[in-house]
């Protein structure tokens, strides 16, 4: 059944906030009609092609600044088969390092946020600065050869980002600044610095890295997959804007999905919305569709009693979501209170697994404590810990799309319009892999 406009959303007018996230649609591009094929999914060839291209040629996120807030304080965070070191230095810059002793090859640090003040290997007591420099080789007057020439621990290039770290397993990768380039101002007026991060969590998924992407890179699931979002948003008058790399859609909360045939009182999702931004549900009068407007408008109103500041902030950034896919692989879901990113990773030699990371941050006030960073909580292969209803179902779904498309039937992706992140993210694929 053809879905039918029954609205059109009303989107904020950039001439409030000249200064602010661009809203201006993207040109639209021709991408075509093919079928994106599985094996990109589902083959370790293009596994390894992607490795070479793509994972070693990029930027990749590598944590929160005030992760690593003193001297010391190191993230090990793996991507595929590499392992990387990013450490707060003595004079308070930020390095990055290959996590491998130069020795015989031992890792240094098993994953995860820790504190040292140098790094010694477990094997034969090597020992490195911060800076990754050498500070003592046991028995060196026994090696013939010397010292190894490289100095010390490999270094890789590394630099921050709207509050993030991020790295590059290439060392003559192009500037951060440039690889963002399509996105600058996009995530400033946000003011991620402000966000505590609550939540830090890694799944390992039964699904290629690229099937997590595409979950969340798209909105035609959203009725069958998530049915009780159509109370909540307009899954189908979505802006969808595709940029040189990276790509992003805006859909609105706080309206019903036109799949909606009608609706007698507030649906509870939409209630929530109104407490949580401060209106009694009991006390609203107006349509049920115009509750999106009546929030922006309150936040707007009470923001200095609440002890935040959304004077850089569109009005329809005060209720929806700017989806962002960082590419490869970073998804970026932006309110003005939270935000929530998810980091895929690829399996280090399964096409058909991957790691799923879930960052959450929420917007402290002003003169509110911040909490204790989180622990790391790991989630293995069949665990049945909740991620969250969204996720959860999002999750349900992504171990039988790699199956299915491991059948000899499925020839690949048959995508429509509202899928065209995705026929956009595999023509960034293509474009590293051919260049």
């Amino acid at each position: 059944m053809d879905i039918i406009r029954k609205q059109t959303v009303k989107r904020s007018d950039p001439e409030k906030h000249p200064g602010g996230t661009p809203l201006a649609k993207s040109p639209r591009m021709d991408l075509g009609t093919e079928v994106i094929p599985k094996e990109r999914y589902t083959s370790e060839e293009f596994m390894e092609l992607e490795w070479e291209k793509i994972w070693t040629k990029t930027w990749l996120l590598g944590c929160r600044e005030d992760q690593i807030p003193e001297p010391g304080d190191f993230i090990c965070t793996n991507i595929g088969r590499e392992s990387v070191l990013i450490v707060r230095q003595k004079n308070n810059e930020i390095k990055a390092f290959h996590n491998v002793c130069m020795h015989r090859g031992n890792r240094l640090a098993d994953e995860g946020l820790w504190h040292a003040e140098s790094f010694v290997c477990g094997y034969h007591g090597w020992e490195y600065d911060s800076d990754g420099t050498f500070v003592d080789i046991p028995d060196l007057n026994t090696f013939q050869q010397g010292k190894p020439p490289c100095g010390g621990l490999a270094e890789l290039p590394c630099d921050t980002w709207v509050s993030f770290v991020w790295f590059s397993l290439n060392t003559e990768v192009e500037p951060l600044e440039e690889y963002v380039s399509d996105l600058a101002g996009h995530f400033e007026p946000y003011h991620f610095e402000r966000m505590a991060m609550t939540r830090w969590v890694t799944a390992e998924w039964n699904c290629n890295w690229k099937a997590a992407v595409d979950a969340f890179a798209e909105a035609y699931h959203t009725a069958t997959t998530h049915p009780q979002l159509k109370w909540y948003l307009d899954d189908f008058d979505i802006q969808i804007d595709l940029y040189d790399k990276h790509s992003r859609y805006l859909i609105a909360f706080g309206l019903l999905s036109p799949r909606v045939e009608s609706v007698g009182e507030i649906p509870p999702p939409l209630k929530f919305l109104l407490s949580d931004a401060g209106i009694d549900p009991a006390s609203y009068e107006g349509p049920v569709n115009g509750i999106r407007e009546t929030v922006q408008k309150h936040k707007r109103a009470t923001q200095k009693e609440q002890g935040k500041d959304f004077s850089e902030l569109h009005d329809d950034q005060l209720t929806d979501d700017y989806n962002y896919l960082v590419f490869p692989g970073v998804t970026f879901n932006t309110h003005s209170d939270d935000l929530m990113l998810y980091r895929h990773r690829p399996h280090p030699n399964d096409p058909n697994k991957c790691l799923f990371d879930v960052w959450m941050f929420e917007l402290i006030p002003e003169g509110e404590e911040w909490p204790e960073l989180p622990k790391h909580d790991f989630r293995p292969e069949g665990s049945t810990r909740s991620l969250g209803l969204v996720i959860d179902q999002d999750a349900a779904n992504l171990s039988s799309v790699q199956a299915g498309m491991n059948s000899s039937a499925y020839p690949g992706l048959w995508l429509s319009e509202q899928e065209i992140r995705l026929r956009h993210f595999h023509k960034t694929i293509t474009d590293f892999i051919e260049n």
